[in-house]
C-alpha cells in the first residue's frame, strides 16, 4: 500500500526502511506516553486534628501531633460499648480513634441539594463534595469552566454507617433519597453530576488499599487518555459501633488507641475518618497550562496476594512483587527512593511482613551510611481505612514541597521480630532534612487491604520552578474579584484572604488577583476592589469586613446582568501622551493602534505614533484635523480592549468621531472604510452629510452607578455614502430599551487604566461576566484560601 506521506520518487527498499523507521518513532511516542509522569496540581483534604486543609496537615505532621481523642458522644455511648477486654461479646476494646468534626454539618444549599434529600445523604458524600471543590481551588481551576469536560472521578469508599443507620428506622420512614444518598457508586457519580464532568466515573472498594487503587485508577485513565483531568481520593467516616466490635473481635485494635507501628508495642491500629483528595493532569499538559505541580507519581501498580495462609493475612511476597513493579513502571532503580511512606498499620504480624519486603527489594547493595527512610502517617490521624493511601500520598507529597520528612510518632523500641540489623532501614524518629539538590527526591507510598489488594505509588519532586517571566508589563492599580452565594460568606472569604495575605506577604498583587479571578467560580453576591500594593489591598479587605465604607471597594448582590450599550464619545482637544500605559501594557491596543497608524500612514504627514506618542515633545492639545484619526484610532482600541475582557455591547452609540467608530464596531463600515472617511473628507462636509436625532435615553452608568437620562445628539447614519448605516438608527431606537442597563462611555480621554478598572469592578458587581484571562495578564497561580461553606445541621 502507498503511503501519502513518503516521497514519491523513493525505491520500494528505501520506501519501506523510511515507512519502517516512522513506525518506530511513532511506538516510541506511544510508548513514552503510556510512561509519562502525572502532575498532582491540587490537594484537598479533612483529617483529625484540625487539619482541614493541606497547609494545617503539614503543621500537624511537622509539630508530630498525636490527633487520636476518645470516641465522640454523637457516634456512640462510649461507656456502654468499652471493656478492656477484647473477647467480651458486643463490647470494644479501646476507647479511642482519629474524627473529623462537623458530621452532620453541610451546606446543601451551596451543592444544590435539599434539605429533605440531605437528611439521606450520607456524611461521606458530604464531605467528598467539600474537598472535591476545595481541591479544584487549590488547583486554580475554576470548578464552573469544567462543565463538559472530560474529567474523571475516581473515589475510593467502603464504609457504610449511615446506610445502616437509615435503615434501622420503620419501613415507613424509608424515602426517595436512600439509594442515592448512600450507595457507593453515587459518591464518585454525584461529584460528576453536580460539577458536570463527562469523563470515566467510579467507585473503588478494595478496603484499606481502596484511595490509592483509585489514584493508580485515575493515572492509568490519563495515560490512556480516556480523560483530561482526573480526581482521585478516598473517604471513611465512623458512626456505628458495630465495626469496631468486629476488629475488636479479632483482635485487631489497639487497646491505647495508638498505631506503634514497627515499636515492640505493636498492637493492633486505631480507627480514624477523614477525606483527601488531589487533582491529577498529564506532566506535559501540566506544563503548557502553567500549573502549580506539587509533586510527580512516576508510577503505581496493584495486585493481590492470592492464596494465602488466610483471607485477611498480610504476604509479603505480594507486597514485594506490587513494590517492584510500580519502580519499574516509573523506570526507577531501588536505590533511588529516599523514603517509604508505609502501610504501617502497627499490627504484631502486619510490621515484620511489610519491612521484610522492603528488605529485599531495597536491601541489595544499598549503602549502610544511606539507608530507606520509614514511617507512617498511621501514627499520627490513625488507620483511614478507605482514605488510608490518599492520607499517605499526602503526606509525602507535603515532605516534598517543604524538604522534610516528619517524625513517625509512637517509635520507642524496635520490634524485635523484625531484623533491624540486616536490614538497610530506618524509622524517622526525629524530623529529617530533604532539601532538593542534584538528586532527584523520590519516595514509594504502600497501601494494602485486608482484601487482599495492594497498591504502590513512586512520587517525585516537582519540576525546578524557575522564575516564570512575566509577559506583559503590570499594570497598576489591580482589581480583585471574590464573590459568594451569601453575604455571610462573602465576608468570611474576605477575611481569609486578609488572614492568608498577611501571613504569606512574600504574595504579589499580581498573582493574588490573577489566581482569584481567573481560577475561582463567581457567585452571586460579589466583592471588587481596586488596589496598588499588598498593603493597600490588606486595608481594603479589613475595611470591608468591618462595613466601612471605602474607595475602590465596590460590593452588590448580582440580580439580572442586563446588556451593555457602548456610548462613544468626542472631545474637542486631545494631548499626545493619551493611552500611552495602555499602549505600553495592552497587546490588544498596541495592535489597534499600530493598525491604523499603519492604514493612515501614507495619508497623514506625520504617522500616528509620531504624533501620539513623541520621545520628545509638546503635551499641548493637537489641532483639527490631525486629531480626528487619533481619536478614532484611540476610542476603537479602547472598545476593542473591552470587548477584549469579555465586556460585548448589545448596541453601540456615537457621537463626532465616534459615528464613525459605532459605525465599525456594528458592521456597517471596515476598518479601513472608517479610516478613510476621516482622513479624505473634510470635517465640515462630512458634518453637512450626517442626519441627526435626538433620543431620550435611560441608563445605569457604570461610572456613575445612577439612574440618568442623557439627551445625547447622535449622528446616525451617512445618507449618501453608507446605504446599511440604517442600522445605526435602529440601534438609537433599542438602546431605549430597559434591558440596556449599562452605559459604557468609552472616551478617550478617560483612557487611564484605574478609571477602566473602576467601571470594571462595577460592570463585575452588576454581573455580567468578565474574561479575567485577558484582564490579568501580569499574574502567576498561587496557593489562596478556598471557599468558607456554610454549614447547618442535617440528621435523622
Amino acid at each position: 500500500m502507498k503511503d501519502d506521506n513518503l516521497p514519491a520518487d523513493l525505491s520500494p527498499t528505501k520506501r519501506a526502511l523510511l515507512a519502517l523507521k516512522q513506525l518506530q518513532s511513532q511506538l516510541e511516542t506511544s510508548e513514552r506516553a503510556k510512561n509519562e509522569p502525572i502532575a498532582i496540581i491540587g490537594m484537598g483534604c479533612r483529617f483529625p486534628g484540625g487539619a482541614n486543609e493541606p497547609a494545617a496537615f503539614w503543621q500537624l505532621l511537622h509539630d508530630g501531633v498525636d490527633a487520636i481523642t476518645e470516641v465522640p458522644k454523637e457516634r456512640w455511648d462510649l461507656d456502654a460499648y468499652y471493656d478492656s477486654e477484647p473477647n467480651t461479646p458486643g463490647k470494644i476494646s479501646t476507647r479511642y480513634g482519629g474524627f473529623v468534626p462537623n458530621l452532620y454539618e453541610f451546606d446543601a444549599k451551596f451543592f444544590r441539594i435539599a434539605p429533605r434529600e440531605a437528611v439521606s445523604l450520607d456524611p461521606q458524600q458530604r464531605l467528598l463534595l467539600e474537598v472535591v471543590w476545595e481541591t479544584l481551588e487549590n488547583a486554580n481551576l475554576a470548578p464552573e469552566k469544567l462543565a463538559g469536560s472530560q474529567t474523571g472521578v475516581f473515589i475510593g469508599i467502603c464504609g457504610n454507617d449511615y446506610w445502616h443507620r437509615l435503615l434501622a428506622r420503620k419501613l415507613s420512614d424509608i424515602d426517595a433519597y436512600l439509594t442515592t444518598g448512600n450507595t457507593h457508586s453515587l459518591a464518585s457519580g454525584r461529584l460528576s453530576y453536580f460539577f458536570g464532568f463527562t469523563g470515566p466515573t467510579l467507585s473503588v472498594d478494595t478496603a484499606c488499599s481502596s484511595s490509592l487503587v483509585a489514584v493508580h485508577l485515575a493515572c492509568q485513565s490519563l495515560r490512556n487518555r480516556e480523560c483530561d483531568l482526573a480526581l482521585a481520593g478516598g473517604v471513611n467516616r465512623i458512626l456505628l459501633p458495630q465495626i469496631s466490635i468486629n476488629f475488636s473481635q479479632a483482635r485487631m485494635l489497639s487497646p491505647d488507641g495508638r498505631c506503634h507501628t514497627f515499636d515492640a508495642a505493636a498492637n493492633g491500629f486505631v480507627r480514624g475518618e477523614g477525606c483527601g483528595a488531589i487533582a491529577l493532569k498529564r506532566l506535559g499538559d501540566a506544563v503548557a497550562s502553567q500549573d502549580n505541580i506539587l509533586a510527580l507519581i512516576c508510577g503505581s501498580a496493584i495486585n493481590h496476594d492470592g492464596r494465602t495462609s488466610g483471607l485477611t493475612v498480610p504476604h509479603g511476597p505480594g507486597q514485594e512483587a506490587v513494590i517492584r513493579q510500580a519502580l519499574n513502571n516509573a523506570s526507577i532503580q531501588p536505590e533511588q527512593v529516599d523514603y517509604i511512606e508505609t502501610h504501617g498499620t502497627g499490627t504484631e504480624l502486619g510490621d515484620p511482613i511489610e519491612v521484610g519486603a522492603l528488605g529485599a527489594i531495597f536491601g541489595g547493595d544499598r549503602p549502610r551510611n544511606c539507608p530507606l527512610l520509614i514511617g507512617s502517617v498511621k501514627t499520627n490521624i490513625g488507620h483511614l481505612e478507605a482514605a488510608a493511601g490518599i492520607a499517605s500520598l499526602i503526606k509525602v507529597v507535603l515532605a516534598l514541597q517543604q524538604e522534610e520528612i516528619p517524625v513517625h510518632l509512637h517509635f520507642r523500641q524496635p520490634n524485635p521480630h523484625i531484623n533491624w540489623q540486616d536490614l538497610p532501614v530506618q524509622v524517622t524518629t526525629k524530623p529529617i532534612s530533604w532539601l532538593r539538590g542534584k538528586k532527584q527526591r523520590i519516595a514509594g507510598v504502600s497501601s494494602f487491604g485486608f482484601s487482599g489488594t495492594n497498591a504502590h505509588a513512586v512520587l517525585a519532586e516537582a519540576p525546578i520552578e524557575y522564575p516564570k517571566v512575566r509577559e506583559v508589563v503590570p499594570c497598576s492599580p489591580h482589581l480583585l474579584a471574590l464573590s459568594a452565594q451569601t453575604p455571610k460568606a462573602l465576608k468570611q472569604l474576605a477575611d481569609r484572604y486578609r488572614q492568608w495575605i498577611a501571613a504569606y506577604p512574600s504574595l504579589t498583587i499580581e498573582d493574588i488577583c490573577f489566581t482569584a479571578n481567573t481560577g475561582r467560580s463567581h457567585f452571586k453576591y460579589r466583592l471588587a476592589i481596586v488596589a496598588s500594593s499588598t498593603s493597600e489591598l490588606l486595608e481594603k479587605l479589613a475595611s470591608f469586613t468591618t462595613d466601612q465604607k471605602t474607595e475602590g471597594v465596590f460590593t452588590g448582590q448580582v440580580q439580572s446582568p442586563g446588556q451593555v450599550a457602548f456610548l462613544i464619545g468626542d472631545r474637542p482637544f486631545l494631548s499626545p501622551g493619551t493611552g500611552r500605559q495602555l499602549y505600553e501594557t495592552q497587546p490588544i491596543f498596541q495592535q489597534i493602534i499600530d493598525r491604523c497608524d499603519e492604514l493612515v500612514r501614507n495619508d497623514l504627514p506625520m504617522s500616528l505614533l509620531e504624533v501620539l506618542y513623541p520621545q520628545l515633545g509638546e503635551t499641548s492639545p493637537l489641532k483639527d484635523p490631525d486629531k480626528q484619526p487619533l481619536l478614532f484610532a484611540l476610542d476603537y482600541a479602547l472598545c476593542q480592549l473591552w470587548k477584549s475582557w469579555g465586556i460585548e455591547p448589545s448596541a453601540v452609540l456615537g457621537y463626532g468621531v465616534g459615528e464613525y467608530v459605532a459605525a465599525c464596531l456594528a458592521g456597517v463600515l471596515s476598518l479601513e472604510d472608517s479610516l478613510k472617511l476621516i482622513v479624505v473628507e473634510n470635517i465640515e462636509i462630512a458634518t453637512q452629510q450626517v442626519s441627526y436625532s435626538q433620543p431620550q435615553i435611560k441608563f445605569i452608568s457604570p461610572h456613575t452607578g445612577e439612574n440618568a437620562n442623557n439627551e445625547i445628539t447622535t449622528a446616525v447614519y451617512w445618507q449618501q455614502r453608507v446605504k446599511q448605516a440604517s442600522q445605526l438608527v435602529e440601534l438609537a431606537n433599542l438602546i431605549n430599551r430597559e434591558e440596556y442597563k449599562h452605559l459604557l462611555k468609552i472616551i478617550s480621554e478617560q483612557s487611564d487604566w484605574p478609571q477602566l478598572m473602576a467601571s470594571l469592578a462595577q460592570l463585575y458587581i452588576a454581573g455580567l461576566s468578565v474574561y479575567w484571562l485577558a484582564v490579568n495578564q501580569d499574574g502567576c497561580k498561587v496557593a489562596l484560601p478556598t471557599y468558607p461553606f456554610q454549614r447547618q445541621r442535617y440528621a435523622i
